[in-house]
């Protein structure tokens, strides 16, 4: 599993014309799943991104989590994060989870993340074509990949 964090003061996701979720001050977590991952993987996964200090406290320093914050979570899932651009100018995508795996693990993901955030998590639309919305804070992005 790899994940891209983004903080954000807003971000939102459109479908079609229609957004699917949006949030507020917080965090835009883009999600890729892996055949090999499982419940423990995704578990520490949920708890690194809504501990994971990167808000600033009264000093100005990163201190402060998500939680801290009351932040939102917005999460969309994004096969291209397992891209293999190694060789050629086509990556291949074959270290991504098919569907029929990556549809549960990011479903499961997504209520592991609510459940340690304590409130629910906005997401895209799996599969869909997704335009994505942002106005980064800082700006702040870290990958986090659990085979590190």
């Amino acid at each position: 599993m790899r994940i891209v964090v983004q903080r954000v003061r807003q971000a939102s996701v459109t479908v079609a014309g229609r957004i699917t979720g949006q949030i507020g001050p917080g965090l835009l977590v883009l999600a890729g799943f892996a055949p090999t991952d499982d419940t423990p993987t995704l578990t520490w996964m949920a708890r690194k991104l809504v501990q994971m200090r990167i808000f600033s406290d009264e000093e100005g320093k990163m201190n402060c989590s998500v939680q801290d914050i009351a932040g939102e979570v917005l999460v969309v899932s994004q096969f291209t994060l397992l891209a293999d651009a190694r060789k050629g100018n086509r990556p291949s995508y074959i270290g991504a989870a098919p569907p029929p795996v990556a549809i549960p693990l990011y479903e499961e993901f997504v209520r592991l993340v609510a459940a340690e955030l304590g409130r629910p998590v906005a997401t895209g639309e799996f599969g869909a074509d997704m335009q994505v919305a942002l106005l980064n804070d800082g700006p702040v992005t870290i990958v986090l990949d659990s085979k590190e």
